[in-house]
């Protein structure tokens, strides 16, 4: 099992100008609502990505020339305890770890 590191980069932007913003395509902020996140609670956010989805196995899932590609799969408990299933992606290059992206984990049970 591997486990990335919980000091992982997770960039503001990531959230605040694009998974916590409304979007013609590819919108995530209104499934992030439903757990009740939000542009102005973007640190609730980052920080539960820390607690709840890097303290998860990790599972390779692609090597290329920019590094390694993790999914985690995870239950986001949200800020008003409604619990959303969601997969995200992390790269690991150089020793450093970076948050990708979320989205709905349409696998989940």
């Amino acid at each position: 099992m591997v486990f990335l590191a919980q000091e992982a980069i997770i960039a503001e932007e990531k959230l605040t100008k694009y998974l916590l913003v409304p979007l013609p395509k590819d919108d995530k902020s209104q499934f992030l609502a439903r757990a009740g996140y939000t542009v102005d609670n973007w640190q609730q956010l980052e920080q539960d990505l820390r607690t709840q989805v890097l303290t998860q196995p990790a599972e390779q899932i692609e090597v290329n020339r920019y590094g390694e590609k993790y999914a985690i799969r995870a239950c986001l408990r949200g800020i008003n305890g409604v619990e959303l299933n969601i997969l995200t992606i992390w790269m690991v290059a150089n020793g450093t770890t970076k948050f990708v992206t979320l989205v709905p984990d349409k696998g989940a049970n």
